[in-house]
C-alpha cells in the first residue's frame, strides 16, 4: 500500500525558515520522481519544486526554497528560508511514477507576525 506523509507545517514569523518532511512507502522510492506543491485558500494548487537527477523550482521560491531527497530514508524535503506571508499555504508532496501519482495529506504552514 501506497502511502505519503508530510510533516514539518506549523507557524513562522516572515524571514523565518521551515523545513517540511515526505516520508513515503510501500514502492521503489528511489524511482519515483519526487514534487512539491501548494494551495493557498481560495486558489488552485501550484507546483513550488521538483527532484529528479536534478532539482527544479518554481520562480516565486526560487533561491528560498530546497527540495532534497534521501533514498536510504525514503523521505523528501522542503528547506524554506526567507518565509514571506505569500508562502501561507497548504503544502502538499507527490510521487510519481509512470504517469501515476500519489499525494499525501498536505501540512499547514502560516507565515504570519
Amino acid at each position: 500500500q501506497v502511502n505519503v506523509v508530510e510533516s514539518g507545517g506549523g507557524l513562522v514569523q516572515p524571514g523565518g525558515s521551515l523545513r517540511l518532511s515526505c516520508a513515503a512507502s510501500g514502492f521503489r522510492f528511489s524511482s519515483y520522481i519526487m514534487s512539491w506543491y501548494r494551495q493557498a485558500p481560495g486558489t488552485e494548487r501550484e507546483w513550488v519544486a521538483t527532484i529528479t537527477s536534478t532539482t527544479n523550482y518554481a520562480d516565486s521560491v526560487k533561491g528560498r526554497f530546497t527540495i532534497s531527497r534521501d533514498n536510504a530514508k525514503n523521505t523528501v524535503y522542503l528547506q524554506m528560508n526567507s518565509l514571506k506571508p505569500e508562502d501561507t499555504a497548504v503544502y502538499y508532496c507527490k510521487a510519481r511514477f509512470l504517469r501515476v501519482d500519489y499525494w499525501g495529506q498536505g501540512t499547514q504552514v502560516t507565515v504570519s507576525s
